[in-house]
């Protein structure tokens, strides 16, 4: 007998179509707005609204090559070396906004 994760092929033909589907519904909107960006958007998010998804294509696609290229425990080194750094730093930037709270509550200027 398969089992239920065989009958999805692990969840791969999900997340390939989920993708498929995204991209799909943001060309879909796009079309429906004549290609315009919203008007409260800046200069900058304009310009960029309708190669936004090749600029993130041809960027993955950069750092894909990279890591590709490189010796696997380095790719590797470097992924858990981003990995463990961001919750660190936004753990200790979290830190110094509870202590400047504090000190501005308690009305004491901060040193």
């Amino acid at each position: 007998m398969r089992g239920s994760a065989d009958q999805n092929f692990s969840g791969r033909l999900v997340d390939e179509g989920m993708i498929t589907l995204r991209k799909r519904i943001h060309e879909m909107n796009m079309i429906e707005r004549n290609y315009e960006p919203p008007s409260d958007w800046m200069d900058w998010e304009k310009r960029y609204y309708t190669k936004y998804d090749s600029i993130i294509c041809d960027a993955l696609g950069v750092l894909q090559t990279q890591l590709m290229n490189t010796r696997p425990s380095f790719a590797l080194g470097a992924m858990a070396l981003v990995a463990i750094s961001v919750p660190t730093s936004s753990a200790l930037v979290f830190f110094h906004l509870v202590q400047l709270a504090k000190t501005v509550l308690a009305g004491v200027p901060p040193s």
